[in-house]
């Protein structure tokens, strides 16, 4: 996980309206079936108010479509605002300015490569059998509370403002992931960390043998 802590005060996160995406985009309109998102074009709007940077930076993760080493690739500033848009947002002018853009893209590659180390983490519990995950799709899940979200609530600690399921290729085994964002409290910069708490579904008695494991070690160290 990662180490910053949730707040221990039951609240809607501000940025529960803000669900990070990372489509791997080709053609507009069509499902993307590897994050089941309709693709975003990389052009500007009719009625955009400024120009955004169409820059793409490709990510750390490697895709399990391939047999090369290719990497997903991040969206751009312009296809970031593109989804946005195609989700019903609108904007005015006392909301985002260019630089905000910068501020999210950056923001949501971090959390994503955040991600990723969490992933590796869990799947060292099985190096001998593959040393080379790989991230076959994901799936956004922000309304879709995990059940251990739920029992955290039940708790006194907020629910996450976003959830993903990714879907990884164990070398030709696949297994799911869940993937919970909690907003953390902000910090004398004013930045607000995010939470990521990712584990490895209860799909298989492996999974559920894997988390036994992490929690023993996590109360006995």
């Amino acid at each position: 996980m990662a180490s910053c802590p949730m707040a221990d005060a039951k609240k809607q996160s501000d940025s529960a309206q803000q669900r990070s995406e990372c489509p791997a985009c080709t053609s507009k309109d069509e499902i993307n079936p590897l994050n089941m998102m309709p693709n975003s074009p990389n052009e500007p709007a009719p009625d955009q108010p400024f120009p955004l940077d169409t820059t793409r930076q490709v990510s750390s993760i490697p895709k399990a479509q391939t047999d090369t080493n290719e990497r997903w690739v991040y969206p751009s500033e312009q296809m970031f605002w593109n989804a946005m848009r195609r989700k019903g947002w609108q904007w005015t002018e006392d909301q985002l300015k260019p630089d905000d853009m910068k501020h999210i893209i950056s923001i949501h590659n971090r959390n994503n490569e955040e991600a990723w180390r969490e992933v590796l983490k869990w799947e060292a519990l099985h190096g001998r059998e593959c040393s080379a995950p790989k991230l076959v799709s994901f799936k956004g899940r922000a309304k879709d509370f995990s059940p251990r979200a739920r029992i955290r609530s039940w708790m006194g600690y907020e629910l996450p403002f976003d959830r993903h399921d990714w879907i990884i290729d164990r070398c030709g085994q696949q297994v799911r992931y869940v993937i919970d964002y909690y907003g953390c409290e902000p910090q004398s910069d004013n930045s607000v960390p995010i939470y990521l708490d990712v584990r490895p579904a209860l799909d298989s008695f492996t999974a559920v043998w894997d988390r036994m494991k992490v929690a023993v070690r996590r109360w006995t160290s």
